[in-house]
């Protein structure tokens, strides 16, 4: 009946004492093994000690991977936090791990923070689950032989995406199985809100793991069919005659607070050609509208345009702009919330078009508050972006970056999304796949974080809603990509 062994993150001595009682009461527990740099000294019966550098590193992998023959099962918990197990968790995993054949099995779970639980539901694993980040809770429970086969298939070593090189061998023997019941609970140490969140793979204290990370995830492409090789479709930028060289487009829905900013933002740019801004109103309820007609007194260039189509979100007022008369060759992007940082922001981002040879341009950001103070991380350069592999590492991130900027017949050939989440990410997948991506590597946007800000403080519910939509996209380009390997054969 013992038929499963467990390997627990074990640095801080006195967390785990419960949950190892728990397991060595269970009559299905094999063999728990603590994972850590330093054996504690005492040690509870029927516990083992694995020295570790402290972090999922592959040779932490292997090491798991060595101990994992003894039992057909293996349930690896990666989060150093208290963990109590519900009634017959242990004996709910098996079933479903024993009854599917699943490679890998991971379920929802409670937060719990000063004793009161709330509901934590994860999200279903696809092919496009290709972040880092991806959230499978703190418990793994892997069928012992694919763990065991897929630690004997991972080549380079690396310090911190072992677990990450893991998971993704296991996928490609069977994806990953959520059970979507709370089988567990976690005792919460990160309460931060999303908007704090959603900004820590870009955070430069963390390059180095970034690297890694894209690392193992250009192997794995490579190993299923979806790596691009660096060979782009030419860019010719005399298709079509357009009124303006670029057009600065604004989707706006009740921005009556910063969208003066924005506009202003744009009509003093400096440049040596001729650009407008064309901002769609999507039917503001506030005095948005009424602000924005002012401001296209005041600047010849402003076109203030209000779709007759009531069901727009970002990406179709977007496509309404594109695909608007007045539209120049180049679309350059700017949130209602946020600003150019200098007078040449647009003349920059035109500039890298014919300097790069490229169907889309992607800037440097500063993370700042609304009196335009910086805040961490700062600056947010998406440096992983390279000419190379960027294309490829774009499926492992969760954001391309901004501003963004396209060519105008190029986009209007793809055209965008129709959502309010993830649609510049989609589009930029999807141009990328043929074309070469600009890069700008210094500043030229202020991105500002304030209590409004669409994605500052989101439920789970929310961002899992978020996050199943970007991995649906990733989950369309490696498809789209595998595909055309084919082609190529």
């Amino acid at each position: 009946m013992n038929k499963i062994n467990c390997f627990i993150t074990y640095n801080i001595p006195g967390l785990w004492d419960e949950t190892l009682a728990e397991l060595s009461a269970s009559r299905l527990v094999n063999r728990i093994y603590l994972l850590g740099k330093e054996q504690p000294q005492k040690m509870r019966e029927g516990c083992a000690f694995i020295k570790t550098n402290g972090r999922f590193s592959t040779d932490t992998i292997r090491k798991i991977s060595d101990h994992s023959n003894g039992a057909p099962y293996a349930m690896v918990i990666t989060r150093e936090s208290k963990i109590n197990f519900g009634m017959l968790a242990l004996e709910r995993f098996l079933e479903l791990a024993s009854g599917t054949g699943s490679t890998m099995i991971y379920s929802d779970y409670f937060d719990r923070i000063d004793g009161k639980l709330t509901g934590h539901p994860v999200i279903d694993y696809q092919s496009g689950s290709l972040r880092d980040d991806f959230e499978f809770g703190p418990v793994l429970f892997f069928d012992s032989t694919v763990l065991m086969k897929a630690a004997g298939a991972i080549g380079e070593s690396l310090e911190f995406a072992g677990l990450y090189q893991l998971r993704l061998k296991v996928s490609q023997a069977g994806m990953p199985l959520r059970i979507p019941e709370y089988l567990y609970s976690v005792e919460l140490a990160d309460t931060r809100v999303s908007g704090k969140k959603m900004f820590d793979y870009v955070d430069p204290l963390n390059r180095e793991v970034q690297l890694e990370m894209e690392k193992a995830a250009t192997v794995h492409l490579k190993e299923i069919g979806g790596y691009l090789e660096p060979e782009f479709d030419p860019i010719s930028f005399d298709e079509d005659e357009f009124p303006v060289e670029a057009s600065v487009i604004i989707p706006v829905l009740n921005r009556e607070k910063t969208v003066a900013d924005a506009i202003e933002s744009v009509m003093l740019q400096e440049a040596d050609f001729d650009f407008n801004l064309i901002l769609v109103d999507n039917h503001s309820t506030d005095r948005t509208s009424s602000i924005v007609k002012k401001l296209a007194e005041k600047f010849k260039g402003l076109i203030h345009v209000i779709p007759e189509r009531h069901d727009l979100g970002i990406g179709g007022c977007w496509n309404v702009g594109i695909h608007h008369p007045q539209c120049g060759k180049f679309a350059v992007q700017l949130d209602s919330d946020d600003l150019y940082k200098d007078k040449d922001t647009l003349k920059q981002m035109v500039s890298a078009f014919y300097e790069q040879q490229c169907a889309m341009v992607v800037g440097s950001y500063q993370m700042c508050n609304f009196e335009l103070e910086e805040i961490p991380p700062g600056l947010i350069d998406h440096k992983e972006w390279t000419p190379e592999n960027g294309r490829n590492n774009a499926l492992r991130i969760n954001g391309l970056g901004a501003p963004r900027a396209f060519y105008t017949p190029v986009l209007r050939e793809i055209n965008v999304p129709n959502v309010s989440y993830g649609e510049d990410y989609g589009v930029g997948l999807a141009i990328s796949r043929r074309y070469q991506i600009g890069r700008i590597y210094k500043p030229v946007y202020l991105c500002r974080r304030w209590e409004e800000n669409s994605d500052a403080s989101l439920s789970v519910e929310a961002q899992n809603k978020h996050n199943i939509y970007k991995d649906r996209l990733r989950t369309f380009e490696l498809n789209a990509r595998i595909k055309l390997n084919c082609k190529k054969g």
